[in-house]
């Protein structure tokens, strides 16, 4: 069982949403997150006056998959949150992160293992 943890641009939540609905994942957390990473921040006026903010929005997916699952899950977040032209992404895009999981209990009804996923 792997944890996948995507950093993805909000604008492209949708996007991804609907390409693991396609792949089949049903099972996903969404929290809207900042943070900044080699874009460093950016520029934006607010009443007139301009403001440097190092923190760009972004938002976050929990995905908790059987091995099985790993890689047609990435493949498809891959795809549908990469920006710009066929293949070819660009600095903000995201990352995913893939953690092992131990073990999962669903709590309705205390299974454990690959099963409560």
């Amino acid at each position: 069982m792997k944890w996948i943890i995507a950093i993805i641009q909000p604008h492209r939540l949708e996007s991804v949403k609907l390409a693991l609905t396609e792949a089949e994942i049903f099972r996903l957390t969404v929290s809207d997150i900042q943070g900044y990473g080699r874009q460093k921040g950016h520029n934006e006026f607010f009443h007139g006056l301009p403001l440097h903010t190092n923190l760009i929005r972004k938002v976050r997916l929990d995905i908790a998959v059987d091995d099985a699952k790993l890689q047609t899950t990435v493949d498809a977040i891959v795809k549908a949150a990469r920006s710009g032209r066929e293949g070819h992404g660009q600095i903000g895009d995201g990352k995913i992160f893939i953690l092992p999981i131990d073990n999962v209990v669903r709590i309705s009804d205390g299974a454990g293992g690959p099963e409560a996923l």
